[in-house]
């Protein structure tokens, strides 16, 4: 051991290697020495560990890789052929190209200065009209995401006061995350009513109290409570709300602006219907149903919505200008009439099935697979339980061809079933398919 510890070779032996000092270049000085130090200590764990050291050749090419990986960023494209369209881990709504060429302007802009008056301006401008026409709210307002969007309302409206909310909707969501822990860090006091399934318009009457500031629904956005249930519609909370002079709060989670039953998927409730409701704030994502960036959208009343814009959070919550011009332009989408036909996810959603049907038998004619009946889910916290139909490529080889189509250059995700990889056609805009059949035919898949 000692002898292969004295043999391996000094920092600067392999920093003015010929081959290192060639294609390390580029890279400065500094981070090249502490590149080959951190290959040399890996050498020498081991030895220690009682295996063999690598000659200088191997060392070599080793400290190149971790400088070649260093530069080659972790956060890169990926092709969802797994069959869930809001799919978390992959980031959720993939961006309209037009949502993407507006994000990618470079240089200065407007954000928060107003062309008119040459003074300083309010970066909410930007996306508040669109929103409001959208929603028939009279004020609206953005921030990071939207779990941040209900920790703003709650801590600017609703600090040391009562919040009444069902116990069925005391709810966890992606990344343990769960309400009533976001309720009490906003320094809100959590009031829990009625039982796991079954809540009543008393239950929210009888836990009024002089501390009570508002009522608070929560959707059960990434699970379903189905059997002997009860609970108190949104009009019904906001008629209980008016008559206490209350403010009624209202989380969608998911949140959409178009009505899902019109593509064979459950209701989801929309955001129109919650400010129609009586609402007087509603919170929603970005990133989910409606297609767009990550962010936290608040609607609903303006006295409400001023107080938020005032508060110290905001500032700290707030979007950043990138997405809020991807966001500003995925409203447009919808002003237009033109979200099924240019927003990713609700091309997704809206696709024919024979058409998945044609893609699929194209890209499984290309590797020898088969073609089989399946459910795509929508994901992302929207729509439990909620399913379309589409047709699945079956490949044998399971968690090993997973694994292949991952490494690829540009990876292709599916699921694994069985022992068998399944891709859908219907998770992957038809633009993409050449990638996917590329990828399948390098396999050489039989």
């Amino acid at each position: 051991m000692a002898k292969e510890l004295r043999s391996l070779p000094g920092v600067n032996k392999v920093l003015t290697d010929e081959r290192f000092s060639r294609m390390a270049k580029e890279y400065s000085h500094d981070l090249a020495v502490s590149v080959i130090r951190e290959e040399l200590e890996r050498q020498r764990e081991s030895i220690q560990a009682g295996k063999s050291g690598d000659f200088l050749d191997v060392i070599v090419d080793n400290a190149l890789e971790r400088l070649a990986a260093i530069f080659t960023p972790s956060l890169r494209r990926v092709i969802n052929a797994s069959g869930v369209i809001l799919h978390t881990n992959l980031g959720r709504a993939p961006l309209s190209d037009d949502a993407l060429k507006a994000m990618a302007v470079a240089g200065y802009s407007n954000l928060e200065f107003d062309l008119d008056s040459g003074s300083r301006g309010q970066r909410h401008v930007h996306v508040e009209d669109l929103l409001c026409r959208l929603t028939g709210a009279e004020a609206a307002f953005v921030v990071n995401n939207n779990a941040s969007g209900v920790m703003l309302g709650l801590s600017a409206l609703a600090k040391r006061k009562e919040v009444i909310v069902s116990r069925g909707q005391a709810v966890e969501i992606g990344g343990g995350f769960r309400v009533p822990d976001v309720m009490r860090q906003s320094g809100a006091k959590l009031i829990e009513v009625g039982t796991t399934n079954r809540t009543y318009s008393r239950d929210y009457e009888e836990a009024i109290t002089p501390s009570t500031c508002a009522l608070m629904r929560v959707h059960s956005s990434n699970f379903k409570l189905v059997g002997f249930t009860s609970e108190v519609a949104l009009e019904e909370l906001a008629a209980i709300a008016k008559k206490h002079n209350l403010m009624l709060l209202d989380d969608l989670g998911s949140g959409s602006l178009l009505n899902t039953t019109a593509f064979g998927l459950a209701a989801e409730p929309m955001v129109q219907q919650s400010v129609k409701a009586g609402a007087s704030l509603t919170f929603f994502s970005g990133d989910k149903l409606l297609g767009g960036p990550q962010a936290g959208i608040i609607v609903g009343e303006k006295q409400y919505i001023d107080k938020l814009k005032r508060h110290p959070l905001a500032r700290a919550l707030r979007i950043d200008k990138t997405r809020l011009t991807g966001l500003a332009v995925t409203l447009m989408h919808y002003l237009k009439d033109e979200a099924v036909a240019k927003i990713p996810i609700w091309r997704m959603i809206a696709a024919p099935l024979k058409d998945i049907e044609k893609r699929a038998g194209i890209w499984a004619k290309a590797c020898g697979a088969k073609v089989i009946d399946g459910e795509t889910m929508v994901g992302g916290g929207s729509l439990p339980g909620g399913s379309l139909p589409t047709k699945l490529v079956v490949l044998p080889g399971g968690s090993a061809l997973a694994k292949k189509l991952r490494l690829q250059t540009m990876p292709v995700i599916g699921r694994v079933e069985k022992d068998h990889l399944l891709l859908d056609p219907r998770t992957v805009l038809p633009e993409e398919d050449d990638i996917v059949i590329k990828a399948l035919t390098s396999l050489a898949v039989k």
